[in-house]
């Protein structure tokens, strides 16, 4: 009996077949080079001469090699892999800097693994925990604040992480991003100078974000080296959403002296305080100054622009990428790097509203 010879053309459909059978060695023989080339060329592709790296990829793209990743990882160690977990990915900054991420590690020779937590410390936990098992070979997270496992686990394993969108100068653990404190410190001082004695602020749920705990303290620092403070009715929180924003909105609002300038702690609760307020009738700024963190588009689109604090997280993303092919080149760690925030003034921001002499 004849046995029937398997070929990569599917009849019935007219496609290919996956070719799985494709070998390093079935590689480096159309090549006319040897296997060790090969290896060569995949791992280390920089020592080998342009002429043999075209050889070698031509016999790629014919035979439709695909390398096995577990065999790479065995021989080099390493899975060209990096994990990197984020709150969400609704956020536009944190949109922006995994796409730079990417694009980095990409052109680096890198896959990007991604996970999103929701903000919950445990479930990052978890995610790092599989992506470990994975065999990433680095991770970039967001924040100082993690589990408290997290940081043993990854010490034990020897995998170099980034901590991104912070920076404090006394970090025990490398970290790109603005110092958050100091960027809401300086935002405060200068609606200070602009007169505003009674501020409010929504401000994002700090149990595990210690990003929105340092805005909240940059604020109230700014205040009471003026001898000033926030009351408790002015200083409420929430998790994320537009929704929300308008719902603490109309809670400063309420109180029986009203603020007059509210200072939001995420743009989703900025917008949502813009609409409120548009709708309810104030005249912004003339009534009062709303002002935020994050610079989404839309925040320059709205019928009255909003002053905000950006965050580069552009140049964020990149740094972190930057940071993570340095530790793993083995030649040096990298050091914590400071992106600075920007202030950009627009017109729902000015002078509080002037009161009325009584006689």
């Amino acid at each position: 009996m004849v046995k029937a010879k398997t070929t990569t053309e599917d009849t019935s459909h007219g496609k290919k077949a996956r070719s799985s059978g494709v070998t390093l060695r079935d590689v480096a023989r159309f090549a006319g080079v040897s296997s060790a080339t090969v290896s060569r060329m995949m791992n280390t592709p920089e020592i080998v001469s342009d002429e043999l790296r075209a050889r070698i990829t031509a016999a790629i793209n014919h035979l439709g090699w695909v390398p096995h990743a577990a065999a790479r990882a065995l021989a080099t160690q390493r899975t060209g892999t990096i994990g990197a977990v984020f709150p969400t990915v609704s956020n536009e900054h944190f949109a922006t800097a995994i796409q730079e991420l990417q694009d980095a590690l990409e052109a680096a020779g890198y896959t990007l693994l991604l996970g999103c937590s929701q903000y919950d410390i445990h479930r990052e936990y978890n995610q790092v925990r599989n992506m470990l098992e994975r065999g990433i070979d680095a991770i970039v997270l967001v924040g100082e604040s993690h589990h408290p496992d997290l940081y043993p686990l990854l010490s034990q394993r020897q995998v170099p992480f980034v901590n991104s969108f912070t920076f404090r100068s006394d970090s025990e653990n490398p970290c790109v991003g603005i110092d958050n404190h100091k960027a809401f410190f300086n935002f405060t001082t200068y609606l200070l100078g602009l007169g505003h004695r009674r501020f409010a602020m929504l401000s994002q749920t700090a149990d595990s974000n210690d990003r929105a705990l340092a805005r909240r303290e940059g604020v109230r620092d700014a205040l009471a080296e003026h001898g000033l403070g926030i009351i408790a009715a002015h200083m409420v929180e929430g998790f994320w959403g537009v929704r929300v924003g308008r719902d603490l909105f109309s809670k400063v609002m309420s109180t029986p002296q009203p603020p007059s300038v509210i200072i939001c702690g995420n743009g989703s609760f900025a917008i949502g305080a813009m609409l409120e307020a548009m709708q309810h009738g104030y005249e912004i700024p003339k009534n009062l100054s709303i002002v935020s963190f994050d610079d989404f588009e839309i925040m320059s689109e709205l019928p009255i622009p909003i002053t905000t604090v950006g965050v580069p997280s552009a140049e964020i993303g990149r740094t972190a990428a930057k940071m993570i092919l340095t530790e793993l080149s083995g030649n040096e760690h990298a050091t914590s790097i400071e992106c600075e925030a920007q202030i950009i003034i627009r017109a729902s921001s000015g002078p509080p509203p002037r009161t009325r002499n009584t006689r």
